[in-house]
């Protein structure tokens, strides 16, 4: 992950462009696109647990892990007063393990683009398939490169660099144009990337 954001800081001073008090509208279109209605999910980025608590009254058994401590206390929080049980836990995802799945179905929105090497999302998109039960999915909410430079903004990755980084664990179901859910007037272009687990490659038979 890049290492010059420090996340928790940045919860504590509240510098959040991406933070809108509700779910993103990418991930109801998703899981209607999947048909999914209710499964196991595990949320990567949960931040101030928006999505996981839309999730979690809409009938998701949801763990949401965010690397930033404060975030996970702000998204605690959240959930009690909504009176929805989400297990949050602070989760620095490349540096320790994932909650133990498996799980039907892997979310984030903006937590694969953080990660700036290929080396890192190559890891990320193995440990997910790791905790991915068979035939799981996952939902990536991406920075896209279409468009004109931004000097501000997520990450930007080409459909190449999505490809690329997941394409040995995960088959793309569907890599769409989108916007990020956003209260700024024009919202960052974004990939709506929906994969499912691969199925385990057979070893090739001793000759």
């Amino acid at each position: 992950m890049n290492s010059d954001v420090s996340w928790n800081e940045r919860y504590l001073n509240e510098d959040l462009p991406w933070e809108t008090g509700r779910v993103d509208s990418n991930l109801p279109e998703a899981l209607d696109f999947l048909g999914i209605e209710s499964c196991r999910v595990l949320e990567l980025g949960c931040g101030t647990g928006n999505n996981a608590i839309w999730m979690a009254k809409n009938g998701y058994d949801v763990v949401a892990v965010d690397v930033s401590e404060k975030a996970v206390e702000q998204a605690t929080e959240k959930a009690s007063a909504d009176e929805v049980s989400v297990k949050f836990m602070c989760v620095d995802i490349l540096e320790g393990e994932l909650p133990q799945g498996p799980y039907d179905l892997v979310f984030d929105r903006g937590c694969f683009h953080s990660f700036s090497s290929m080396a890192e999302r190559l890891k990320l998109a193995s440990l997910i398939s790791a905790e991915l039960a068979g035939g799981g999915h996952w939902l990536s909410l991406i920075g896209s490169a279409d468009g004109p430079p931004r000097k501000m903004g997520p990450p930007r990755l080409t459909s190449l660099d999505v490809a690329a980084s997941v394409q040995e664990h995960f088959e793309i179901l569907r890599l769409q144009s989108v916007v990020f859910d956003s209260d700024f007037p024009e919202p960052p272009r974004a990939w709506s990337c929906i994969m499912k687990k691969r199925a385990a490659r057979l070893e090739a038979s001793a000759s």
